[in-house]
């Protein structure tokens, strides 16, 4: 969409605040993305809605479009990782809840396994530090999800290494010395899940899953839309532009929505602005007009099934 001006409007459809490894609370987070120029954000923090409803009343406020997300880690074989992202879920939903309780005991005892790793490996940090990191900005007693990105600023606070990303490249990515792996649901059950709050489900940045050729990654997304994909993350800022067509053309073959955003998470990744990824990454408006439009057109079939009655929709999915 664009403005009166013909200027295009742009959003951002992946971001996270310190309800999960972000650095702005969702209030702040939504505050910065009115001062960037967007219109339209979605919160999409790592297996949890915690910060949604305060997102959205900040939002509300602000006279920004507002999408509450998440992002689930599915199974998926090493050394690729496998995110699923969840649209227009119901904050409050009972199967959100139940998901997010699962995940985050995973997360809960893998860290502490991470942590005993570094300090065998020299590396001298505490729970508590890494702990205190996580709760910066936040001034209330609200629970907040603690991951890799809060050992890493450890790590590099402590001095044990000069960057955050030297730490992920050295001892928490994938093929780092002190990675572990956390618990994970299937695919079928993220997807499931995110249909079960009333979202859509779409694959987060496909690079990620370290696939060796286009035809692999056709392989994964065919078994996803078998099982209930109904998008893909076309622009992110993992994505070159070669990266982003061929994605392009995966949604177009498997009538998929594509979606986009920066992956914002403030300080942990500081090359990366809100509204605008590396590779000067950004997403107009008008595809959140096409994944509110599915959205609504996925909410009106079950409507219509819930009543026995005929789709009122065909959009060709």
């Amino acid at each position: 969409m664009k403005n009166q001006s013909g200027n295009t409007h742009w959003v951002d459809l992946h971001t996270h605040s310190t309800a999960s490894d972000g650095s702005l609370t969702p209030p702040r987070l939504i505050a910065s993305a009115k001062n960037a120029g967007l219109v339209g954000l979605a919160l999409t923090d790592h297996d949890t809605g915690n910060g949604l409803l305060e997102a959205a009343a900040a939002a509300a406020e602000a006279g920004l479009r507002f999408v509450p997300g998440i992002e689930i880690s599915a199974e998926f074989p090493h050394p690729g990782t496998m995110h699923l992202l969840g649209y227009f879920i119901d904050p409050i939903s009972p199967a959100l809840k139940r998901m997010s309780q699962i995940l985050l005991e995973g997360r809960n005892s893998r860290n502490p396994r991470i942590i005993a790793r570094l300090n065998e490996l020299g590396c001298h940090i505490t729970m508590d530090q890494v702990q205190a990191i996580a709760r910066r900005g936040v001034t209330d007693d609200r629970p907040v999800v603690i991951g890799r990105p809060h050992i890493a600023q450890a790590l590099a606070e402590s001095g044990c290494v000069a960057s955050v990303k030297q730490a992920f490249d050295v001892y928490l990515g994938t093929t780092g010395q002190a990675y572990f792996d956390k618990e994970r649901l299937t695919r079928k059950q993220a997807i499931d899940c995110i249909h079960d709050a009333g979202g859509l489900a779409v694959l987060a940045h496909p690079v990620q899953l370290r696939l060796g050729n286009p035809a692999e990654l056709e392989n994964v997304v065919s078994n996803l839309v078998e099982i209930g994909l109904d998008g893909i993350e076309a622009w992110h800022s993992d994505h070159r532009p070669q990266d982003s067509e061929m994605i392009l053309s995966l949604a177009r073959k498997y009538k998929l929505v594509p979606t986009g955003g920066s992956d914002f998470h403030g300080n942990s990744k500081p090359d990366i602005a809100l509204g605008l990824g590396r590779q000067n990454i950004r997403v107009p408006e008008a595809v959140l007009d096409e994944l509110e439009t599915a959205w609504r057109n996925r909410r009106n079939r079950q409507r219509a099934a819930a009543a026995g009655q005929p789709e009122a929709v065909h959009d060709g999915k």
